[in-house]
């Protein structure tokens, strides 16, 4: 089963969203490692003390699917804001995309081999007796941004190179979109358009 990328923003919202987004890949890795995926998380470049604006989560195994489509769309947080004390509003937000990095590649390479550093590592996590056991993962290092990207889910090192570059690729735009305010793809839709009263989960910290 092919893996599924995902696209986790706060959106515009302030540093409070970020905090919840910060939290959110921390209960989808855990979601996915009770269900037997392995999940490589990739964050925007950066973050502040209260966190990403956007992480980019590859998912991978048996139930990769499910677990992803019980998280996309507007995942609402209800607690009490720990950057501005007193401050009335609890509700926070954070949206959740699928996003096909294959579509959204450029026919071009866009990143300067000069700018990324590859690693290879032993692949690792669950998987059972077909969890990939070679040195075949690969680490892929954005030098300019400093942008961390892994992928271990071919038992090729060619392939997960290709996927290395594809979600490097994929995070950058994000990043450049944020900075210019303007897109009109499909990827960065979720950075916009965040649906306000359409929670498909609501956690409370």
């Amino acid at each position: 089963m092919p893996a599924i990328d995902l696209l986790v923003t706060s959106g515009s919202g302030p540093a409070e969203c970020r905090v919840a987004l910060m939290a959110l890949v921390g209960i989808i890795e855990a979601e996915a490692d009770r269900r037997g995926c392995t999940i490589d998380v990739t964050f925007g470049h950066k973050p502040d003390r209260h966190g990403a604006k956007s992480a980019l989560l590859g998912l991978d195994g048996a139930n990769a699917a499910a677990v992803a489509a019980e998280y996309c769309g507007t995942v609402k947080f209800v607690f009490k804001s720990p950057v501005r004390p007193g401050h009335k509003r609890q509700n926070w937000f954070v949206g959740v995309k699928t996003v096909d990095l294959a579509a959204a590649a450029p026919t071009e390479a866009s990143i300067a081999a000069s700018d990324v550093r590859f690693e290879t590592l032993r692949a690792g996590g669950p998987g059972g007796q077909h969890q990939n056991t070679t040195d075949s993962a690969v680490r892929a290092v954005h030098l300019p941004t400093g942008i961390v990207v892994t992928a271990r889910n071919e038992r090729s090192q060619h392939r997960n190179k290709a996927i290395a570059l594809r979600r490097l690729e994929a995070m950058l735009r994000v990043l450049a979109d944020r900075e210019a305010e303007q897109s009109k793809a499909e990827i960065f839709i979720a950075n916009k358009a965040l649906e306000r009263g359409n929670e498909v989960k609501v956690f409370r910290l």
